[in-house]
């Protein structure tokens, strides 16, 4: 018996470009769960590909995950990246933490830039990517201070509503002739800001690709990886179709996993 899903489907229509999406661990209750923001699944369906969900992997287990998909994006979360992998001590154990995320998502980001798979990292995701190629972390920005002085405080106000928390909180000067400004087509445009971690040290080999007002760096790319990758400390997932900026950056994410689809697996069979 043919299924609903069989029956409106097109043989001339190619399979969706598929994105792993790693989850967070959370306890709820007295129980260990696996969980991922929808508005980061919303951001992959938006960019045109099928989201999967992937819980905590073993090692092992990395490369067979990557040869079935053809991207991955890195999302925020409200842990923060392990500070014992950047060589730092916790400087507030109120903060959550998840290394069992850490444990598997940092041995696994080289392995996406090297295969030229499309990467987008969000927030905690773009810190990941950061520490997994050797950069380091300010643990909290608004105690610390760049080349022109004290960084501002980038995070919101944990008390408001999501629609608060997450508005435009300020604007990013987007660095000539990057990735992002093919992308976006502009020289500044406002972002929302909730982080309390940010980026110190960048590791060797990424290409800044805007920056806030205080100079703190919000986004970066990977010059020497072969394919497409964008690490943004905001949030562009937030209500994206609404937004003009974050709308073309999933466009070209999307354009990017359906040209590796492409590339890698080639047509499908008739």
């Amino acid at each position: 018996m043919m299924t609903k899903a069989a029956a409106h489907a097109s043989p001339e229509m190619p399979r969706r470009p598929l994105v792993l999406v790693p989850a967070c661990n959370k306890p709820i209750g007295d129980h260990p769960f696996h969980v991922v923001g929808r508005k980061y699944v919303d951001g992959v369906r938006l960019a045109g590909a099928l989201p999967l969900v992937v819980p905590r992997a073993e090692l092992w287990e990395l490369d067979e995950l990557l040869d079935l998909a053809d991207g991955v994006m890195l999302t925020g979360s409200a842990s923060n990246v392990h500070p014992s992998n950047f060589d730092q001590v916790v400087h507030d154990p109120a903060l959550p933490l998840d290394p069992v995320r850490d444990d598997w998502t940092l041995p696994l980001i080289p392995k996406v830039l090297a295969r030229g798979m499309p990467l987008l990292a969000i927030c905690r995701g773009t810190q990941e990517v950061n520490v997994a190629l050797g950069g380091t972390l300010h643990q909290a920005v608004h105690e610390a201070s760049g080349a022109s002085g004290a960084y501002a405080d980038h995070r919101a106000t944990a008390s408001e509503p999501a629609h608060v928390q997450y508005g435009l909180a300020h604007p990013v000067d987007v660095c000539p002739g990057g990735r992002l400004a093919q992308i976006v087509d502009t020289t500044r445009f406002e972002v929302n800001s909730v982080h309390g971690q940010g980026l110190a040290r960048l590791a060797p080999g990424v290409r800044v690709e805007a920056t806030a007002p205080d100079g703190l760096v919000e986004a970066f790319s990977v010059e020497a990886a072969p394919g497409f990758n964008l690490c943004l400390q905001w949030h562009p997932e937030w209500r994206a179709a609404d937004n003009p900026e974050s709308s073309r950056i999933f466009e070209a994410f999307g354009a990017a996993l359906r040209n590796y689809r492409d590339r890698v697996r080639g047509p499908l069979p008739a």
